[in-house]
């Protein structure tokens, strides 16, 4: 049934390429995730060619018997200490061209370039109960994380519980914020809070750990910068001079009103003293004020990170869908 389907490696994208590219991943998630907002072409196209933090890009395109676009497959391959035995999988195909061994072939190619690359483990994020759930779990993918998505629409927000937590007194904590990349005399202590991620729930993904320094926070911000998102984060300071905690919201290019939860860590040292809903609580009143045409948050937490999301159900925030993680051992097929 796939013999009327062509690969192509895709090295230098064209302007062709990106359309074709979004042009399934469009098709893909309106069948798949109705309700959630497709990336732009821009979007697309800044994904495909700007450089990614640790790690490089492999993509392929399926196209049919008629030349046009069936399907689409990119690979993040980790490079930094620590994760470089990891891959990550993005797998689109157009429902009109499903059940023709478009995506079989295209996961070939991509288990071969793991091989290749001497990657142990392969991870890829599918809606539960869709068909890329189902798809991953026929070909030996087991279910390694499961993960709730959450959205806060901030005109629906209690004013009361903002006021309250926005206003409530940490003593030997100031917040403080910044766009885009963090100034030098934070950069340090911002990496050593950017270390407290490592002990996220992460189910039993093989996800390796990350070490962040004052270079590579700098490097993160950068690359976000290049492909034309903006990157806001606000900290707590303690009094001491460590950062004991931050969050990160990312808007993407252009006007787009849903805006993306990235990290949220308190270090383990200062938690308990409300620090999260603090934090959270002061990005939604920046958000109000300084970028008005932002309308609803997205986050995601893994069902088990019980205090997280007890911190964002009391913000506000309600689930509206769940993912799970899959993982292939690809030492294994």
């Amino acid at each position: 049934m796939s013999t009327h389907i062509h690969l192509t490696p895709l090295h230098d994208i064209s302007a062709a390429d990106a359309a074709a590219w979004h042009r399934v991943v469009t098709a893909s998630m309106a069948h798949d995730l109705p309700g959630v907002p497709a990336p732009g072409p821009e979007q697309i196209h800044a994904q495909l060619t700007k450089p990614t933090l640790n790690s490089h890009r492999l993509n392929w395109l399926a196209t049919g018997a008629t030349g046009s676009p069936v399907g689409v497959a990119g690979l993040r391959l980790f490079t930094s200490p620590g994760r470089d035995h990891l891959a990550e999988l993005e797998l689109h195909v157009d429902p009109a061209h499903r059940r023709l061994g478009t995506g079989s072939l295209l996961l070939s190619e991509v288990v071969a370039a793991c091989l290749a690359q001497d990657r142990r483990s392969l991870i890829v994020e599918a809606a539960a109960d869709s068909p890329g759930e189902a798809f991953c779990e026929k070909r030996n993918f087991r279910q390694a994380l499961a993960l709730n998505h959450l959205i806060l629409r901030l005109d629906q927000l209690d004013e009361a519980t903002v006021s309250q937590v926005a206003e409530a007194e940490h003593p030997g904590y100031r917040l403080t914020g910044w766009t885009g990349t963090v100034s030098d005399d934070l950069a340090a202590a911002f990496a050593t809070a950017k270390n407290a991620m490592n002990d996220m729930p992460v189910g039993d993904l093989d996800y390796g750990t990350e070490n962040w320094d004052a270079d590579r926070v700098r490097a993160m911000a950068q690359v976000i910068a290049d492909r034309g998102d903006t990157l806001l984060t606000l900290a707590a300071v303690h009094d001491g001079g460590a950062m004991a905690g931050y969050t990160e919201i990312l808007l993407p290019r252009g006007t787009a009103p849903r805006a993306q939860q990235y990290d949220t860590a308190v270090v383990p040292a200062h938690r308990g003293h409300g620090l999260g809903l603090w934090l959270k609580t002061a990005m939604v009143r920046r958000l109000r004020a300084q970028h008005p045409g932002v309308v609803e948050i997205e986050t995601d937490n893994a069902e088990d990170n019980v205090h997280m999301l007890a911190v964002n159900h009391r913000l506000g925030f309600r689930s509206y869908r769940r993912t799970r993680e899959f993982q292939l051992d690809v030492s294994a097929v």
